[in-house]
């Protein structure tokens, strides 16, 4: 469990003239090395991994690798076609990745069974660990806690990334506790959606895969840091606090758009990083970002 507990930090694969820019992606990687987050999670959605060809994600996953120093790293390798999910692994595995994330892509609508032979194809296919990404509001696919039992079940499923918990502390509570009483005692929950990170942790979850840590892994590790230590109403108090940028994940369409705006304001990134046909934030909102960077002491 302890190699995907605790925070993963989900960085942004920033591109250049439609190309990976090696060096400001370098950069996103070292920053959360040196920040001290438990794991990076390279190629995830906020990676753009569904953009990128087969060669240039296993190209971001070499330099994932070489530059996270000890931190291990995590790839994704979603893709439409189990061989191509299959390559996608290998290449991972090859460039050292410590483990792998799977999100069940589709353009046509997937069956349960599709889903679960997409992972048993998988896990036949690498000796890594898989954590299970449960992303319907890009996936369009939902799990339930009975597929997550039957996925939960191969070899090598190690976690299972959720959605985000009910915002009533008791109900999440609850819902944790009914997904790990359908999963195997090895097999970890990590929530997602930054907005319920502290709620998730604070309700049991042993992992926060985090948008926010792959460009600002500060306030992220203290909300973590804080449940590790016992105080989960200071990260609940943390999480309230950065509320405001919450909100921008809320009125601007997700969370991947804004953290691409952050990371270029900072100079992390170049400008306009984001694949085609994404196109970045407006001007105005570019600003509002900027102002809530300012207040939050986070530029």
């Amino acid at each position: 469990m302890t190699r995907f507990a605790r925070l993963s930090a989900f960085p942004l694969t920033p591109l250049r003239d439609d190309a990976v820019d090696d060096r400001s992606f370098t950069g996103l990687v070292e920053r959360l090395s040196s920040a001290g987050v438990d794991s990076i999670t390279a190629l995830g959605s906020t990676g753009s991994y569904a953009y990128l060809t087969t060669e240039e994600r296993a190209h971001v996953a070499r330099i994932a690798v070489e530059h996270a120093g000890q931190t291990p790293v995590v790839v994704g390798i979603g893709a439409l076609r189990t061989s191509h999910v299959v390559a996608n692994a290998e290449a991972a595995q090859a460039a050292g990745a410590s483990g792998l994330l799977l999100a069940p892509m589709t353009y046509q609508p997937l069956t349960h069974d599709d889903v679960v032979e997409l992972y048993r194809a998988v896990s036949r296919n690498t000796d890594l660990p898989v954590i299970v990404y449960d992303n319907p509001g890009t996936t369009h696919f939902s799990f339930t806690h009975e597929l997550y039992a039957r996925i939960a079940e191969l070899p090598g499923v190690c976690s299972i990334k959720i959605p985000g918990v009910p915002t009533d502390p008791d109900a999440a509570r609850a819902h944790v506790a009914a997904i790990r009483a359908a999963v195997p005692g090895h097999v970890t929950i990590g929530v997602s959606g930054d907005a319920y990170g502290a709620a998730g942790l604070a309700a049991g979850c042993d992992a926060w895969y985090s948008v926010l840590a792959g460009t600002l892994p500060e306030p992220a590790l203290a909300i973590t840091r804080a449940v590790q230590q016992g105080r989960p109403a200071d990260a609940v108090a943390e999480s309230e606090r950065l509320a405001p940028l919450w909100d921008l994940f809320a009125d601007f369409g997700g969370s991947l758009r804004v953290v691409a705006a952050i990371a270029e304001h900072l100079g992390l990134a170049p400008d306009n990083c984001l694949p085609d046909p994404l196109q970045p934030l407006a001007a105005k909102q570019r600003a509002k970002i900027s102002d809530v960077l300012s207040q939050l002491d986070l530029d």
